[in-house]
């Protein structure tokens, strides 16, 4: 790419095989614009929206990322804006013919003598953060806990100055659903591991009513059932009123304030971190700058021995074909096409496919369907061998690069891979967004310098230099691991954690409420 000056107009065109390229010029260019090679708009192209390179035929492949993520509807001359009307999402894999484990990437040379500091837990695992997490097990008690946190703020964590904040695990189960339910696994099993996410140093306690159907108990660790152990029951005859709740809440949380003060940093090697991916308000500009510089931070994570997550099953499951020959195994590969498969299904028992993914600001962001926006998503993936794929709410076990099945809504997806063990987040955005999780730190990064410059506030990172040829994808990606190794160190603050700005846990349930 060459360097972007003044007005230039500019195209990017990802592959030798796309007949269509985006626009990179900030709002768009007008008919008549001709470009260094002597191609000329017929009509105004939006920022990010596709061009036609060729004149494409009605019934003709749109091509991008060197796959078809359109036929044409009517004729495309040559010049002529590729908008959203104009194609027709093609049909997606089938899940039956995809190749498994055909071609494995080669492991890429080993990294070493990468560091973070870090909160090691008894249990071997790190924590970015040091943080009190209080779950409940039905939403009656959600209110309580707010009103018992509040008072903690206040009178109780000033005298523990080692731990960074008190956290609610709140969420809208418990009751009033059929717990027995198969799909019923997954909400139960999200809120189990919630609480054993690494940054809250394995001090688990739960607030409950008593005559919920997710008894308190099911939420403490194997072995730790003793009800004065782990759990405050309001319904407890000893609760006299309100006051005595909110005594019992306070002196729990404090019995493991104490434990978790004692907690320190430590240096530990970059193969203890697990890092969560995601997008969220993307645009055509996505898969071309965050997302693959994601990708390549991505790769040397895993060169470093660690965890990475990468989800949002909708959001893969046009690009399949893509990974599942990457997958390490035959196994690992039959995973994958069952979370596909799973999801499926799911959507197609609510009467929808996922042409219904793409949101009015996808489009608007020049993203025409779900195949494009699926195949800029997987760019965050990078280039390793995928070593493992967990269900919704499953806890990581494995190293490497792991699939985690998910939803593509960003506040359910951030649930799930907190509930799978990440401790830190990287979230990718083109159109922004003030995501941010109180959990663990997240890091935003920006497809667009424009966004970048005008949410200077809230966004980490601008990858859109990439765009205008002021950076590689590698120099991003670099750039991006080093961020990771301070941030997850305490050394730097997202904007997200400074202006604590967080978003609630949303949990996938889809089994019945009866």
């Amino acid at each position: 790419m060459t360097e972007n000056t003044g007005d230039t107009p500019r195209t990017l065109r990802l592959h030798e095989h796309d007949n269509v390229a985006i626009v990179v010029n900030a709002f768009g260019l007008p008919a008549g614009t001709v470009f260094a090679d002597g191609l000329t708009l017929v009509e105004f192209v939006p920022q990010g929206h596709k061009v036609a390179l060729v004149d494409i035929p009605e019934g003709g492949t749109v091509v991008r990322y060197g796959e078809v993520v359109g036929i044409a509807l009517r004729p495309l001359p040559r010049g002529s804006w590729v908008e959203e009307s104009s194609v027709e999402t093609p049909v997606a894999p089938d899940l039956d013919a995809l190749e498994k484990a055909t071609r494995v990437p080669a492991p890429l040379p080993p990294l070493d003598g990468y560091t973070f500091e870090g909160y090691r837990n008894p249990d071997g695992s790190v924590g970015t953060k040091n943080i009190l997490a209080i779950s409940i097990s039905v939403q009656c008690v959600a209110g309580t806990l707010d009103v018992a946190i509040r008072r903690i703020k206040q009178e109780l964590l000033p005298r523990y100055p080692n731990v960074d904040d008190v956290v609610g695990l709140t969420h809208a189960y418990g009751c009033g659903v059929a717990i027995n339910a198969p799909e019923a696994v997954i909400p139960i099993r999200t809120l189990q591991s919630l609480a054993r996410n690494p940054n809250f140093g394995g001090e688990v306690m739960v607030v409950g009513l008593g005559c919920e159907k997710l008894v308190s108990e099911r939420l403490l660790p194997a072995g730790d059932v003793a009800a004065d152990t782990g759990v405050v029951r309001l319904q407890d005859e000893r609760h006299a009123g309100f006051g005595m709740m909110l005594d019992s809440i306070m002196t729990m949380a404090e019995a493991r304030l104490d434990v978790l003060n004692r907690r320190t940093r430590e240096t530990c090697p970059a193969a203890d971190l697990v890092v969560g991916l995601q997008c969220g308000g993307s645009d055509a500009f996505s898969g071309v700058t965050a997302n693959p510089a994601l990708g390549h931070a991505a790769d040397l994570l895993v060169r470093c021995g660690a965890t990475v997550l990468f989800s949002e099953v909708t959001e893969v499951r046009d690009a399949i074909h893509l990974l599942t020959p990457r997958a390490a195994s035959p196994e690992i590969a039959d995973a994958l096409i069952r979370e596909m498969a799973w999801y499926d299904d799911y959507l197609a028992k609510g009467g929808a496919d996922r042409r219904a993914n793409p949101s009015p600001g996808n489009k608007k962001g020049g993203l025409n369907n779900i195949v494009e926006k699926a195949l800029g998503s997987v760019a965050k993936s990078g280039t390793s061998a995928i070593t493992g794929v967990l269900a919704p709410g499953e806890r990581v076990r494995d190293k490497g690069l792991i699939f985690a099945a998910t939803p593509a809504s960003d506040f359910v997806c951030g649930t799930l891979q907190l509930a799978s063990g990440i401790t830190l987040q990287v979230f990718s955005t083109g159109r922004g967004t003030p995501y941010g999780l109180a959990h663990a730190p997240v890091i935003k990064v920006a497809t667009r310098t424009e966004l970048a410059e005008r949410w200077s506030d809230l966004i980490d990172l601008d990858a859109g230099r990439i765009a205008t040829g002021h950076a590689t994808i590698e120099e991003m990606g670099e750039e991006l691991f080093r961020l990771i190794l301070d941030v997850a160190s305490g050394r730097k603050r997202p904007w997200s954690d400074r202006w604590g700005l967080f978003n609630d846990l949303t949990l996938f349930n889809p089994a019945p409420i009866t």
